[in-house]
C-alpha cells in the first residue's frame, strides 16, 4: 500500500484507490463551543487509519458524526463516491458503517451466541414472533469466530460475564461484522487490557484489514497504533493536527502534533528534526 506523505494540514496525501469514506469541512458546535472545526478524514478499503489526539481533541465527537449519534452541523460526507447525509445511527448502519464503542454494550448474563445476535435473532420462517433458530445462530457464530481466528473461547455458549477483556472485545467486534459492514470503527479497543489480551485484539484488527474492511482505530496507546495502522490522523483542539504514515521514524512528529509542541514551527523543520 502506498504510504501517505506527512501532511500537517490534515488533508490526505495518500495515493491508491478512492476513499470508501471521505469527510470534508466537518464542523460541530455545542452552544458557544466549537468541538470540530473544518475537519477532514478519509478511509480506504483494506487499511487501518488511526485517529489520535489528547483528551478533548474531538475524536469522540467526530466518531459520533460518522455513526449518526451526533450529526455534523456542517461539511460533507462522501461514501463510495456519493455524498450522503448521516442523521441517525440507522443511516450509518445502512451505509455499512459499524462502531464498537469502548463500553462494548454486551450483556453479561447472556452467552456469546445470544450477544452476537441480540436484536437480530435468526428465526424459522423469518417471522418476528416465530421460534429462534438456535442451531443456525450457533453454527454461524462458530464460523465467524473461526474466520477471525478467535481461538481462546472454550465455547460459544459461555456467558460473556465470565470472559476476559480481550475475549469480550473479540465478541463485540465479531458482532459488528454480522451486518457485513465496509467500515469498522473501534473506540479504544485495547484500553485496560493486559499484554496478552492486547496482542489478541491487535491481531483481530489486522484480520479486519485482511478482509478488505476499512478500519478506524481510536487509541491513546501509540505503541498499538504504530503496530497496526497504515496512516495516523491527529486531531488537536477540534482541528486536524496532521496526517502521518505509521512508520517508526514518524513517532516523534506524531507526539509533537498531539501535544502542540510543533505549533510554532514550520512543518518542514519539524519533519527534518524527526528524520535527523
Amino acid at each position: 500500500m502506498t504510504q501517505a506523505a506527512v501532511s500537517p494540514s490534515g488533508a490526505s496525501a495518500s495515493g491508491g484507490a478512492a476513499p470508501l469514506l471521505k469527510l470534508s469541512g466537518i464542523t460541530k458546535t455545542f452552544g458557544a463551543v466549537r468541538a470540530l472545526d473544518d475537519v477532514a478524514l478519509d478511509v480506504r478499503a483494506g487499511e487501518v487509519v488511526a485517529l489520535v489526539g489528547d483528551n478533548g481533541a474531538g475524536k469522540s465527537t467526530l466518531i459520533k458524526t460518522i455513526s449518526g449519534a451526533g450529526p455534523a452541523d456542517g461539511g460533507s460526507i462522501t461514501f463510495e463516491g456519493r455524498e450522503v447525509h448521516i442523521k441517525s445511527p440507522q443511516d450509518s448502519t445502512s451505509l455499512g458503517i459499524a462502531v464498537v464503542y469502548q463500553d462494548l454494550a454486551l450483556c453479561d448474563n447472556l452467552d456469546v451466541v445470544e450477544n452476537l445476535y441480540l436484536g437480530r435473532e435468526a428465526r424459522f420462517h423469518n417471522q418476528p414472533f416465530s421460534r429462534m433458530n438456535e442451531v443456525e445462530m450457533e453454527q454461524h457464530a462458530i464460523e465467524l469466530l473461526g474466520e477471525l481466528q478467535v481461538k481462546t473461547l472454550a465455547s460459544v455458549r459461555t456467558e460473556v460475564g465470565s470472559l476476559s477483556g480481550g475475549q469480550r472485545q473479540s465478541v463485540a467486534i465479531a458482532r459488528s461484522l454480522l451486518g457485513e459492514p465496509k467500515i469498522v470503527i473501534l473506540d479504544e479497543p485495547t484500553a485496560a487490557l493486559g499484554v496478552a489480551q492486547t496482542a489478541q485484539v491487535l491481531a483481530l484488527v489486522k484480520r479486519l484489514k485482511e478482509r478488505g474492511l476499512g478500519v478506524v482505530l481510536i487509541s491513546h496507546n501509540l505503541s498499538d497504533v504504530f503496530e497496526v495502522a497504515d496512516r495516523i490522523v491527529v486531531l488537536r483542539l477540534g482541528r486536524n493536527g496532521g496526517e502521518y504514515p505509521a512508520t517508526s521514524d514518524q513517532r516523534q512528529a506524531v507526539v509533537a502534533a498531539i501535544t502542540g509542541v510543533s505549533d510554532d514551527k514550520p512543518a518542514s523543520a519539524a519533519t527534518t528534526e524527526v528524520q535527523s
